[in-house]
């Protein structure tokens, strides 16, 4: 079983963007060290609590910092840019750090409607232009334009060694039919989706099998997880987090709350409610809960790697829950 590491570079209150962005570098090394496959950080936009617009620039800087874990992008969202962007900054990476690179791509805005347009301009015209943009993405990476086409000669360079491992990331169907029929490996984001995953994900694979792809296709799902010495401890770890994301719906932007913010908070019955579906989602426990109940979601979606998010208010709480995780799972 691999297991990964999902980063959206959260800021805790009181904590400065500089400080949640240098505590992503300390996670990444802390992932290596523990024996995780992968580290991706995830592309935000003005978005309150969290530090990463460029996850370009953080792939490079984490890169000088550590040695074996692959690092990508969870994800680069191509409606806002040129493919041929994408692909040099790309070649670029996985020149400067061989063998180690993935390159996710979504569709999400990754941040308000004001952030969409100052970005892309039109951007619901830019998701509708996403198969195309993403198939021309495709042909700069494996070089693969026919005869003729105007980007034929053109390369993406400096073109790599060892390209970057390629993957969409999805909630729908729509996505994983994508990712199979452009040969792509397929990321479903469980953590952030009330859609059937297991469904969608082996619509991905007959999907893949039935356009004859090259290469076999991989997938993975990313799933919010807290883990503690206990299971009261974890619950209570997990409480702030989901304070926050109420907050977040609520449109009252600050950092992840305290402990003593969760006590003073005064919750509604709909707060409680909406906090229960919230948990649905999410796996919290003690070592060994976790791993149970990771094991039976790897099985559930018969996939060969987990990849775990896991936002708290403190920086070692975080880092313990990962170690747990790792421990209790021998990875």
């Amino acid at each position: 079983m691999k297991v990964s590491i999902l980063d959206q570079a959260p800021i805790r209150t009181g904590e400065t963007a500089r400080e949640a962005l240098a505590n992503a570098v300390r996670l990444a090394q802390h992932g290596e060290a523990l024996g995780y496959t992968r580290y991706w950080i995830a592309e935000h936009h003005d978005f309150p609590g969290l530090a990463c617009p460029a996850p370009e620039i953080m792939i490079s800087a984490i890169g000088a910092q550590t040695h074996r874990i692959r690092l990508g992008a969870g994800a680069i969202l191509l409606p806002h840019y040129r493919p041929y962007k994408v692909a040099e900054t790309f070649h670029l990476l996985a020149t400067l750090y061989p063998g180690r690179i993935d390159l996710g791509i979504g569709r999400a805005p990754g941040g308000s409607a004001e952030a969409a347009i100052a970005l892309s301009g039109n951007y619901l015209q830019q998701v509708r232009e996403l198969p195309d943009k993403l198939k021309e993405l495709l042909h700069f990476l494996r070089h693969t334009f026919p005869d003729g086409h105007l980007y034929r000669n053109l390369n993406a360079a400096p073109v790599p060694a060892v390209p970057p491992q390629l993957w969409l990331l999805g909630t729908s169907e729509k996505s994983a039919r994508l990712a199979a029929e452009m040969g792509m490996n397929y990321a479903f984001g469980h953590f952030m989706s009330e859609k059937d995953g297991p469904a969608l994900l082996e619509t991905y694979r007959q999907e893949h099998r039935r356009t004859d792809q090259e290469g076999e296709g991989h997938a993975l799902v990313a799933v919010a997880v807290i883990c503690a010495e206990t299971t009261a401890e974890a619950e209570e770890i997990a409480e702030r987090q989901l304070l926050w994301r109420l907050l977040q719906e609520k449109g009252i932007n600050e950092g992840i709350p305290t402990s003593s913010r969760v006590r003073r908070y005064d919750y509604s019955a709909e707060d409680r409610a909406k906090i229960e579906q919230m948990k649905e989602k999410m796996i919290i426990g003690n070592p060994l809960e976790v791993r149970d109940r990771l094991r039976g979601l790897k099985e559930f979606y018969r996939t060969e790697e987990v990849m775990i998010n896991t936002i708290t208010d403190r920086l070692a709480d975080r880092l313990k829950s990962y170690q747990l995780i790792a421990e209790a799972l021998k990875i």
